[in-house]
Formats: C-alpha cells, structure tokens, sequence
C-alpha cells in the first residue's frame, strides 16, 4: 500500500505549476499561484488555488480511481443539469500511484452559509430531474456501483434505540418517531426498477449557492451510485431542511412515496447520527462543531411539512 506524504504548501505550488505547464500554452511564470488548505488541521487532500482552482490530492489508490471516475461521471452528467459542475483543468500523479486533480473552483458559498430560495429550489428541482435523465448503464459502464435501497424499517429500529440515549441527554424526544411505524415503514420501501443516478452526497458543504439563494453548482461526485433517488432528497433534507428537499423533488416529478422515504431517511439519519456524537462515537467525535451541525441537520429534517399533513388528514378521513 502506497504511504501517502504530507503535502505542504511549497510541494503543492511546484505541483500545481507542473499541471499547469502540461495543460498547455499560456501557462503562468513567476513564483507560482497561492495555495492554501480548504480545511486547517487534519489530512490536507484538497487545496485551494488561487482565485480560480482546487486542487484534490487522493490519499490511496481506490480514491485516485473515483477522483477519475469523477471527472468522466461529470461530463456525463453536465448535459442534462442547469446547475454547473467543475471541470478538470488537469491530473496527473502528486506522489508514486497516487492521483491529484485540478479543477476549477465556482464562485459562491455553500448552503451553510446562504439559504436556498425558492428559485434555488426550482434550481435543486433540475438537478434531480436531470439526473434520472442520465441513462444507469452509462453511469455504469463509467465505473458507477449500483447499491441496493436501504431498510427503512432497520433504520427506523436504530433510531428508536439511538433517540433512548438522546432523550436522557435531553437532546430529542424519542415519541416524535412514533410517527413512522413498522407497517408505515413497509409501505415506503423503495419500489423496484426506480434506481437512478444518485449523487449520494448532497451536503450542505456539497451546494455551492450564491448570496442570493440561487444553487450554481454541485462538488463531490466520488460518491455517486445507481441506486435509491430517496437518499439524495433525505441528503437535500439534512442540507437545506425538508420542506424545500420535498418540494424540489415534487418539482421534479416525484410522487408522495419516494418523497417521504427520503423524508424518513433523512430523520432517522440525523437522530443516530446525532447520538453517536453526543456519546462520542461518531466521525470527529467529541467535536463541537460537529456536534452542532449535526443538531442543525436534526432541526431541518424534523421539519413538519405539507405532505405529511395531507397525508394525515387523508389517513384520518380514510378511517373515519
């Protein structure tokens, strides 16, 4: 196994000018553009370049493969969204075997730092709709797993026990999922021949959207898979609170089912994810900023919404 090496800021600035020069013409001279991590401490894979490139340096070989993979799936994708997507400026190898590529950054924030309105709701709207344009077997034949529909109905017995150690933390109130029962999750199981392309990642940190609420681009797509189209409307649940992920995906032509699948994924999600990090389990655990984002994400899809009243009011009315 390749040993990946600490990159600093002066092997990423000859790095960078190396990929520049083999890119073509035009390249710049002089000392070089400045280069700084995207994230302080911890492993720094992705650089900021300039004003205008990223630069992501793989750790290992298998995530080299989906950096790759990445930068075909996204011409493949770009067709049929109206939102961008980066393009790849140049790879190549920042250490023996292991992949870098650079691409170009898009201007704006994320959706921790703007909310999304309801023209960028229209906006995540084409992005869902785009992607179950984009024929599976493509995406497959690029590289792209198919993964089969997660059981809601296991989920939901995770949850249950994960909200127990949430309520004595006075974090959650463990009756609210006495909402979804086990007939209830049942009846939301993902329907065969529904598999899409799923971005699979559809984080907050993931929506690049600008000052105004509009989304203008989606990173990260080394996590796509040809699955279940609930799990991106449960990630736009946790990103940008379910009210706007449902509506978006009813925008987009999905029914009652799948946008309440996600709803409940998205749900069970946020309260055993949130448990692991109040019991310091979770990835960063014991970190306090985590542990806040994932109480923002709780809030956002706990969100009551329309769907869910009509449906209950029709639920009511059927019983009665």
């Amino acid at each position: 196994m390749t040993q990946a090496p600490t990159p600093t800021a002066d092997t990423v600035r000859r790095l960078v000018r190396t990929l520049l020069k083999e890119s073509g013409p035009g390249s710049p001279s002089g000392p070089g553009p400045e280069v700084r991590p995207v994230t302080e401490g911890g492993p720094q894979t992705t650089w900021w370049v300039g004003a205008r490139h990223v630069l992501h340096l793989a750790p290992d070989r298998e995530s080299g493969l989906r950096r790759l993979r990445e930068v075909r799936l996204r011409d493949l994708v770009r067709p049929h969204v109206p939102v961008a997507l980066p393009t790849c400026v140049a790879h190549g190898e920042w250490s023996p075997g292991l992949i870098c590529t650079l691409d170009t950054r898009l201007p704006g924030g994320t959706a921790e730092e703007h909310d999304v309105s309801a023209v960028g709701e229209a906006d995540l709207a084409g992005l869902l709709g785009g992607l179950r344009e984009v024929p599976p077997r493509a995406a497959e034949a690029l590289g792209v797993p198919r993964t089969a529909p997660r059981s809601l109905e296991a989920l939901r017995r995770t949850a249950v026990a994960a909200a127990a150690g949430l309520a004595r933390a006075d974090e959650f109130d463990p009756a609210r999922l006495h909402q979804l029962t086990p007939p209830g999750a049942a009846q939301l199981a993902a329907q065969p021949g529904t598999a899409v392309l799923v971005h699979h990642a559809l984080r907050g940190e993931h929506l690049v959207v600008s000052a105004n609420g509009r989304v203008r681009g989606i990173l990260d797509w080394t996590r796509a898979v040809v699955g279940d189209p609930a799990e991106d409307i449960a990630g736009l649940a946790l990103a940008v609170g379910s009210g706007a992920a449902v509506r978006a995906a009813t925008l987009a032509g999905y029914g009652a089912r799948p946008c309440l699948r996600g709803l409940w994924l998205a749900r069970c999600d946020a309260v055993v994810r949130l448990g692991e990090h109040v019991a310091g389990r979770g990835p960063g655990r014991r970190d306090p900023e985590a542990l806040a984002l994932w109480r923002t994400r709780l809030r956002r899809a706990w969100e009551a919404i329309l769907l869910e009243r009509v449906t209950e009011l029709r639920e009511d009315g059927d019983g009665g």
